[in-house]
């Protein structure tokens, strides 16, 4: 159901977004279809904020060509967009990539709960696991989602990273597939 949300969640408002604001705001995640280019071209800036002016990461190393081929996901707080990650299947299994989260919305829970929309679109398409390739800084929050490191630190855009992988749990969906 492209387009619409996906799913309505209540976070903790961070002392670091505007203080003139309620302490609780509510989070709403969105699917976003490549297809959808006005959607994915929000995803791209909050991607370009993020990684490219905020980390340094290279442009075209950041939009690498792959976009087409994932399912995308776009948190909004009213009617600002707040955050973006994208949904990729590989042989590996689905794989969580360019989870970004804008610096005023950090540690207000953005980042899980499009971590827990992802992993249930992976988890109804029959998906086992989830798999990531982590910043280092950004270790800690994925372990407190349940994901595991596996193997040696690695670059990849100047930044080191390890692996990490959860399996899901639930029921899956026979003969279902991952769709961007």
């Amino acid at each position: 159901m492209s387009g619409k949300p996906a799913v309505e969640r209540t976070a903790l408002r961070s002392e670091r977004v505007h203080a003139s604001e309620p302490e609780r705001i509510a989070l709403r995640i969105e699917r976003v279809h490549a297809s959808e280019l006005e959607r994915l071209a929000l995803c791209l800036e909050i991607r370009r904020e993020v990684f490219v002016r905020g980390q340094g990461v290279c442009e075209a190393e950041e939009i690498d060509g792959l976009d087409a081929a994932c399912r995308h996901y776009l948190a909004w707080s009213g009617t600002e967009p707040v955050g973006t990650a994208r949904l990729r299947s590989t042989p590996a299994g689905a794989k969580a990539e360019r989870v970004a989260v804008r610096a005023p919305w950090r540690g207000v829970g953005v980042g899980a709960a499009l971590m827990r929309e992802l992993e249930e679109d992976a988890r109804r398409a029959g998906r086992a696991q989830v798999v990531l390739n982590a910043q280092l800084a950004a270790l800690a929050f994925y372990e407190r989602l349940g994901y595991v490191a596996e193997g040696d630190v690695f670059d990849e855009a100047g930044i080191p990273h390890r692996r990490m992988r959860r399996a899901l749990a639930g029921p899956k969906a026979p003969g279902a597939r991952l769709r961007s």
